[in-house]
C-alpha cells in the first residue's frame, strides 16, 4: 500500500526540537511458529538501529499445535487482523513486518524488510519528544497539518526474552527475542494542535518495561511519527 502524492498534506514541517524520526517496525511472530526464528534475528538487529522503533508483537492463534506462547495476546492477533483487512489480505501470517503501518512484507526477508524501511523513510512524518518529567514522562507534539484526528498511543514492551521451548514447531531451541510488546494504551486522539501530555512511566526503570509513543492514523493504519524514550541502556 503506497502513500499516494495526494494524501501528503496531512502534516506540516514543523518538528519537535532536535529529536530525530522514527520508522516503526512491528513483527507479527509466534514461539509457536518454526519459520518465525530469522524474522526474530532480523528484528533483533533492527532493534539496535537509532532510526528504527522496532516492536516485536506475539500473536496467540498458533497456540493450539503445542506450544503456548507466554508473549501471546488475542490484542496483539486483533492488531494483526486490522493490518491484513487494511491490506487486503485474505489471513493473517507469521512472519509478517509491518513498516509505519503503510507497507507490509515476509518478515524473515532481509532485503525486502530494509527495502520497505528505506521506502518508508522517503515520506515526511511529524517528530514528537517523549521525555522524563519528575515521576512520569511528558510527550510534546509540535503544530502540524492533520486532515483527521490522529490516534496517540503509548506502547509498553520488554528490551529482551530469552524462552527455550519445550513443545510445538520449535521444541528443543532456545528463541531470544527483541523489544517484546507487553501493551498498548490509547492517550488521546491528536487533531493537529500543538500539546504536551503526561505518559505513564513504564515500570523498573531503565533495564525493565520501555515506552514509546505511536501517532497512528485510526481510518487507514498509517502511523505517522513516533517518539521513543531514550535510556541509559540503549
Amino acid at each position: 500500500m503506497a502513500f499516494a502524492a495526494g494524501v501528503l498534506g496531512w502534516l506540516s514541517g514543523a518538528q519537535a526540537g532536535d529529536a530525530k524520526p522514527l520508522t516503526v517496525v512491528e513483527l507479527f511472530t509466534s514461539e509457536g511458529c518454526s519459520s518465525c526464528p530469522p524474522a526474530d534475528r532480523l528484528l533483533g538487529q533492527l532493534a539496535t538501529r537509532p532510526d528504527v522503533l522496532a516492536l516485536s508483537i506475539h500473536v496467540d492463534y498458533w497456540d493450539y499445535i503445542g506450544w503456548k506462547d507466554p508473549f501471546a495476546r488475542p490484542s496483539n492477533s486483533d492488531r494483526q487482523r486490522d493490518y491484513a483487512a487494511q491490506f487486503s489480505l485474505r489471513y493473517v501470517y507469521t512472519p509478517q513486518m509491518v513498516v509505519d503501518g503503510a507497507f507490509q512484507g515476509v518478515g524473515s526477508n532481509t532485503g525486502e524488510v530494509k527495502g520497505l524501511i528505506t521506502r518508508a523513510q522517503g515520506h515526511p512524518r511529524v517528530t514528537p519528544r517523549l521525555e522524563r518529567k519528575g515521576a512520569g514522562l511528558e510527550l510534546s507534539l509540535p503544530e502540524s497539518r492533520l486532515s483527521q484526528p490522529v490516534e496517540i498511543v503509548a506502547v509498553y514492551f520488554d528490551r529482551s526474552h530469552e524462552t527455550k521451548i519445550k513443545r510445538g514447531e520449535n521444541s528443543g531451541r532456545n528463541l531470544t527475542y527483541s523489544n517484546v510488546l507487553r501493551k498498548i494504551v490509547p492517550l488521546a486522539l491528536w487533531k493537529g494542535d500543538a500539546k504536551r501530555m503526561a505518559v505513564a512511566a513504564p515500570k523498573g526503570g531503565d533495564q525493565g518495561e520501555l515506552c514509546a509513543v505511536i501517532l497512528q492514523r485510526k481510518s487507514d493504519r498509517r502511523i505517522i511519527g513516533a517518539a521513543r524514550l531514550e535510556t541509559t541502556g540503549s
